[in-house]
């Protein structure tokens, strides 16, 4: 039953921890433990497996209209041995409805349990505490486009603040997997293509929404559950629960990093493990993935947790254990130490281990770890919500004004023809704001901006789908005519047209196990909106194109037609602010592409850090390159770059060097840039990557100011692994490019001596 990736990896990538990998101190990490220690002494079999599950709160977890607490008959059986943790009580109720709630559910779990081990309250946090009436913040995609570290820990900051005032401890986020196929309807979920955005933004993410680990105890933020360990963003056709088909070279070099991020510099409290498989093996029966390498070469301290009900689908689903007996033999073995949902896994281990006692002292190991956790959050101590402190600090005017902030700084200006933007001298202008992606707000919104006395004409026109929550049909033309009819005519009453174009939550979202589809076989703009937006374009009249959606849209038509393109992923609760403030050049454009923009789904795939060999050949009638490459984006001034000067041309491989550029804003406007920095490795033992980014900053210049910018380089981010699969820096040429872009760039050479 030992599941392995490959004994070469394992013998050979990563050295062995002695200890773990935390940020305690020996003296708290030994408290600690001791107090587990007295815990799980006195626990009965079914105590212990209590610590091992959790279940949802729409299972039986209710409020009445008086804030009292409801409760199942079977939610009050399962509770009696107490429980690791609910997921999303409260979820519905307003924040303060919520922490008074919350804390009669937690009362009665550690009155009415033997030990009274209070419980784990989970949410998800994708772009904000998922929950009514918290901030809704604009979501992961959007978060890297931003290619600000600092800004997206703050606003991670204020989501672990405003789940614990709720009454929460724990989010199923951030998600750490690398999306490259946009065909995948979670894409927006995680952050981008290239592993190192990824990696940043995963650690900005954690040490945001834990509070830099000092949050927890003190009882002002929650713990991270990073996920989905490994791989699940390579599911093949892009459709969820497909299996996965990655090399081990690249889940070392690529996929790996920031899970190891998370774990070793950032500490995530929890991991969770992937729906998907490994090499055939399945994620959640993979001892060599979530022990071996994950816990005794990383030194990961916290807790595993399935995703939902996956450990009882190894054997209903992969097909890889006989009984669901064997599953959950499975799960423990593989390392898993939480069981999220299921009722035909972890529920028969106390009965398993009456049969085979062997396996006591692994539930022993998971509930310590677990327990370990609630320790480190402060719950025995302090496991209650101050109430009167909640309505004070969530949603409040400074969370608000953080995501509008951080909307502003990822909204990416893909094309400006002839400076179309900024909108200047538009008061005697009627602006026209149509199409499918116009929202129910962004009247309000532009109003807010541009006044009350700017002529608008405001037409939706048609929709997309029926907007059926799980298998949403796409509306036929005929359907939409109408529709389609009413947004012509309100583009020839405008002088200027601002087309909301893309997709919505129905067209790109998750696919649920049982029932809902999310995944597309398409990344073509759906419906009628090529043809609207070639129609209007005809009137003569100036087109900006903003684009709103959640996964990689392949535009060519979009491109063709528009005069200027904002490209705004999915943004906060008052993302058409920032829209309208960019229009008219309140603010300036300053967002760079997470993701590469193909031009069509055949390109596929088709991030920038493929191989060398793979830009050997193009397709007939479609050319090489994509339609936007990564790190992309305009701004209404220009930058120059100029003076590329390595510190050394010529190093040792465990030599550091830097590199420096100098930066010019050469146009008219203060505003922002993110200057990048790519390696390429000439020659290698085995196949290299075109180029890999090892760096970027996001600087501030008005205009005619300069500044020069420095990296530094350092062996680790010339190390791959090598034809031996040893991981390391291997003697020969490399290029070193800084520039806006990762196809605008100066370049330099070096040589890494033998």
């Amino acid at each position: 039953m030992l599941n392995k990736l490959s004994k070469l990896t394992l013998l050979l990538l990563f050295p062995v921890f002695s200890v773990i990998s935390s940020p305690l101190s020996v003296k708290e990490e030994a408290e600690i433990s001791a107090k587990v220690e007295r815990l799980v002494a006195q626990m009965t079999l079914e105590e212990k497996v209590g610590q091992m599950r959790i279940f949802h709160a729409n299972k039986g977890v209710e409020a009445s209209e008086s804030n009292e607490l409801i409760l199942s008959e079977v939610v009050q059986e399962k509770l009696k041995y107490g429980i690791a943790g609910i997921k999303n009580p409260g979820e519905f109720l307003s924040p303060e409805q919520a922490a008074i709630h919350n804390n009669l559910l937690q009362k009665y779990i550690i009155e009415n349990s033997r030990l009274g081990i209070p419980a784990l309250f989970i949410t998800e946090a994708y772009n904000g505490v998922d929950a009514t009436g918290t901030t809704r913040f604009s979501r992961p995609l959007n978060m890297a486009a931003t290619w600000n570290e600092p800004l997206v820990e703050q606003v991670w900051d204020t989501i672990g603040r405003e789940a614990r005032l709720r009454g929460l401890h724990i989010c199923h986020s951030p998600e750490a997997d690398i999306m490259r196929d946009p065909r995948f309807g979670r894409m927006s979920e995680a952050y981008s293509e290239d592993t190192y955005l990824t990696t940043r933004m995963v650690v900005a993410a954690v040490n945001g929404v834990q509070g830099r680990f000092e949050g927890l105890s003190a009882g002002t933020h929650i713990g991270a559950v990073t996920k989905h360990f490994a791989g699940y963003g390579q599911v093949e056709g892009g459709r969820n629960f497909a299996s996965i088909q990655i090399s081990e070279r690249t889940l070392i070099d690529e996929i790996f990093p920031p899970f190891k991020a998370a774990v070793q510099e950032a500490h995530t409290l929890g991991i969770m493990a992937s729906h998907g498989d490994l090499n055939g093996i399945a994620s959640h029966g993979n001892k060599a993935l979530l022990t071996d390498l994950l816990r005794d070469q990383w030194g990961f301290s916290g807790y595993t947790v399935s995703d939902s009900n996956d450990i009882a689908r190894l054997h209903y689903f992969m097909g890889v254990a006989e009984t669901p007996d064997d599953a959950a033999l499975m799960g423990l073995d593989a390392g898993l130490d939480i069981d999220l949902y299921s009722e035909d896994a972890y529920a028969y281990l106390p009965r398993l281990a009456r049969e085979n006692p062997a396996i006591v002292e692994q539930i022993d190991n998971a509930v310590r770890r677990v327990l370990r956790v609630k320790f480190i959050l402060g719950l025995f101590d302090n496991p209650f919500i101050d109430v009167s402190k909640v309505a004070a600090a969530v949603r409040n005017e400074q969370s608000l004004s953080l995501a509008h902030e951080a909307d502003l700084e990822s909204i990416i200006l893909l094309r400006n023809a002839n400076n179309t933007l900024p909108l200047e001298n538009i008061n005697n202008a009627t602006i026209g704001l149509i199409g499918p992606l116009v929202g129910d707000n962004t009247e309000q919104q532009f109003r807010e901006v541009l006044g009350d006395t700017q002529a608008l004409v405001v037409e939706p026109g048609f929709s997309l789908t029926d907007e059926q929550p799980f298998e949403p049909r796409l509306l036929t033309n005929s359907e939409n005519q109408e529709g389609f009819d009413n947004a012509i005519n309100a583009a020839k009453q405008s002088d200027v047209i601002v087309l909301f174009l893309g997709g919505d939550k129905f067209t790109a979202k998750e696919a649920y196990f049982a029932r809902g589809l999310g995944d597309r076989a398409s990344i073509q703009l759906v419906g009628l909106q090529n043809t609207l937006v070639e129609q209007v374009s005809a009137l003569g009249k100036p087109v900006i194109v903003v684009l709103k959606h959640r996964r990689t849209l392949a535009i060519p038509e979009v491109n063709e037609h528009a005069d200027a393109i904002l490209d705004t992923w999915d943004l906060s609760e008052q993302g058409d602010l920032a829209v309208a403030k960019m229009l008219i050049g309140e603010a300036i454009p300053s967002g760079k592409l997470p993701v590469t923009v193909p031009r069509h789904i055949g390109q596929l795939p088709f991030h920038y850090s493929q191989k060398n060999i793979n830009f050997k050949k193009e397709y007939m009638f479609l050319g090489a390159q994509p339609l936007y490459p990564f790190g992309f984006g305009l701004s209404y001034t220009t930058f120059n770059y100029s003076d590329l000067v390595l510190s050394k041309n010529e190093v040792s491989k465990d030599e550091s060097f830097t590199v420096s550029v100098t930066v010019t804003n050469t146009g008219n406007y203060h505003a922002k840039e993110v200057v990048q920095l790519y390696i390429q490795d000439v020659i290698g033992s085995v196949i290299r990557p075109a180029k890999e980014l090892k760096g970027f900053e996001k600087i501030s210049l008005a205009p005619n100011e300069s500044r020069m910018v420095s990296f530094t380089i350092t062996p680790d981010m010339l190390a791959f692994t090598g034809l031996d699969m040893e991981t390391k820096v291997e003697a020969g040429d490399f290029v070193v490019e800084v520039g806006t872009s990762s196809a605008d760039t100066l370049t330099e050479t070096f040589t890494v001596t033998p």
